[in-house]
């Protein structure tokens, strides 16, 4: 029989397990939602500078192709202006334009120029290209043009207009004719960019190129052509219009409103007639005043990312609280099974001889919560194991992580090599070409030989060991990162002897090298007279590259431990760099050391001689 002060005790109990219950569904429900909406907001950050930096870089290859197309037809004035045919006929007086005519005809349609055309001093077109179209220039006098005038004065004019009797868009590179120190006329070559924008527009990322003055020119969207950035006042607006021959309903400004200052960042911009969110980015081009714009479409990543992160952190979070909440009804359960043999033991020493019958049944429920008891404990360790394993897979993670960046430097030189197999392409010069692309295959398997690094960590497998010109490894590394040295301003000097052949892996010997320099690089960086020195000297059975620096050094307090899984002195850096080239090389049988340096750092590496 339950006494009244037994039962006042159990309601307390109850009320206060209730309490700590509900305290600790709150306490979820906070934390979960914090958690979320943090871990959400850093997301979207992350995301956000990643759609950025491949916006940044899609930018800079705009900007390249540009710039490729631009130096192929700034030559061509220049050189025309040369020419002996053209001083002739501008001589002449009674001149001939039908040999030059046809002439003009031939290069332009080999160079793919719009149009190529020579004026006289009183502004009217000698010779054109275009003499067998209808819109021929020839006789149409051009003595107003701003290109013409700015020729005659200074010598040379690049504008870009609309034709004003072709009608369509195109820059003008302006070039004075002079015999002796007189001015005799002028070469004109208009480029139109009909096939670039076609190459923007099909990637699907709109972009234009602005003037000085705010003025779009060149766009993968027609309908901006002549747009402007900002609104122009009235007078500058009636001058623009008149210099570039446009209409009235040109100079308004763009839908959308571009950042004033030129950082990356998104926008909302109406393509299609909805408003989306676009990464902005801004680079500017080799022509001076002239920038490149470039929308990259969102497409949702970073909605994704947050809500995955969300998603994420709202588990994390569940799975601690579930814990937490498994430990509290153990706890619970403990109190109420002391509280409950307590009163067995009380009761049983009152009544040991009535309530036997009692005694068995409390004895029978003790032993079924010690098997309910044995039976969690078991779950339990079930799922620490599970745990185990998902930090085990984690931990790999991180490492394919670490080895990411050296994809970038091939995949760099494939972009490289495949612009120059275009050049060469276009200039007919099919060998060269060819000899591009074979380069591309060779970095192309150069990838396939690093995407295989992360299995080397999980699973040690053996080089395809044979000899291998050192020379040549050093040169394959050069190419990848001459680029960088040149742009950083880093001098190398390397030591050249005669060909030494080693016992190496080609591809690997090639990606250890580039990380040794490319930390070398990265430690010259904002020095004026950075220098990195390659040597090569025979040890014996020995051959030792030494790749040494004029920089700030390894500090003391890392060098012990320089080849430590993780440690790094770099803000972004994982620790993985000289760790993995450490153990390429010994699967070289060889060895990679930093030797003792008055200035700077000297790393080398001893390989076994061919």
């Amino acid at each position: 029989m339950t006494t009244p002060a037994a039962a006042s005790h159990s309601e307390s109990l109850v009320r206060r397990h209730a309490r700590l219950w509900i305290a600790l569904i709150l306490a979820w429900l906070v934390v979960a939602t914090t958690a979320a909406y943090g871990l959400g907001e850093t997301a979207r950050k992350g995301a956000s500078a990643e759609l950025a930096r491949q916006s940044e870089s899609a930018a800079a290859l705009h900007a390249a192709v540009l710039r490729s197309e631009l130096e192929k037809y700034r030559a061509l004035a220049p050189a025309m202006a040369t020419d002996a045919d053209v001083a002739r006929l501008l001589l002449s007086s009674r001149p001939d334009p039908a040999m030059l005519n046809q002439r003009l005809e031939a290069l332009a349609d080999q160079t793919r120029a719009s149009a190529i055309y020579v004026i006289g001093t009183d502004g009217v077109t000698r010779a054109a290209s275009n003499w067998r179209q209808p819109i021929s220039f020839i006789g149409a006098d051009y003595s107003f043009r701003p290109y013409f005038v700015k020729a005659m004065r200074d010598g040379s004019a690049e504008f870009f207009a609309l034709g004003t009797v072709s009608g369509t868009p195109g820059l003008f590179l302006a070039r004075r004719v002079v015999d002796g120190n007189r001015a005799i006329g002028v070469v004109v070559v208009k480029v139109e960019f009909d096939a670039l924008e076609a190459e923007w527009r099909a990637s699907g990322e709109p972009a234009y190129v602005v003037d000085p003055g705010g003025v779009v020119l060149i766009t993968s969207i027609p309908t901006w052509r002549f747009r402007t950035l900002r609104p122009m006042d009235a007078e500058s607006r009636r001058l623009t219009l008149a210099d570039q021959t446009l209409g009235d309903g040109a100079l308004t400004p763009l839908p959308f409103q571009t950042p004033d200052n030129g950082a990356t960042r998104l926008i909302e911009a109406p393509l299609d007639g909805v408003d989306r969110p676009w990464m902005h980015a801004r680079i500017d081009t080799m022509t001076p005043g002239w920038t490149l714009h470039l929308l990259t479409p969102d497409r949702g990543a970073i909605e994704t990312s947050v809500a995955n992160a969300r998603v994420l952190a709202a588990l994390i979070a569940t799975l601690a609280f579930g814990v937490a909440a498994v430990l509290l009804r153990r706890r619970q359960q403990a109190v109420v099974r002391q509280r409950a043999a307590e009163a067995a033991r009380q009761e049983l020493e009152r009544r040991i001889e009535e309530r036997t019958r009692d005694l068995r049944q409390a004895n029978v429920a003790l032993n079924r919560q010690i098997e309910e008891r044995m039976r969690a404990e078991a779950s339990r360790e079930a799922l620490r194991d599970e745990l185990v394993q998902a930090g085990k897979l984690a931990a790999l993670g991180q490492i394919a992580a670490g080895v990411a960046h050296e994809i970038n430097q091939p995949v760099a030189a494939i972009r490289t090599q495949a612009e120059t197999a275009s050049a060469y392409l276009e200039r007919a010069q099919e060998a060269k070409a060819v000899r591009a692309l074979g380069r591309i295959g060779e970095l192309t398997a150069r990838i396939g030989a690093i995407t295989q690094e992360l299995r080397a960590f999980s699973r040690k497998s053996e080089p395809q060991l044979r000899p291998v010109s050192l020379n040549e490894a050093i040169d394959g590394a050069l190419l990848l990162l001459g680029g960088r040295l040149r742009q950083g301003g880093v001098r190398l000097v390397r030591a050249r002897g005669g060909d030494v052949q080693v016992i190496a892996d080609r591809f690997r010997l090639e990606q250890v090298i580039v990380n040794l320099m490319q930390n070398a690089a990265e430690a010259l960086e904002g020095r004026a007279d950075g220098r990195i020195h390659l040597t090569v000297r025979r040890v014996g059975e020995l051959v030792e590259l030494s790749i040494a620096d004029n920089g700030p050094g390894v500090a003391d307090s890392i060098r012990d431990q320089l080849f430590t899984p993780f440690l790094t002195s770099k803000a972004n850096g994982l620790g993985l760099g000289l760790v993995i080239c450490r153990d390429l090389v010994a699967g070289f049988g060889g060895e990679l050391d930093l030797r003792p340096a008055e200035t700077g750092a000297v790393f080398v590496v001893s390989l076994k001689a061919a």
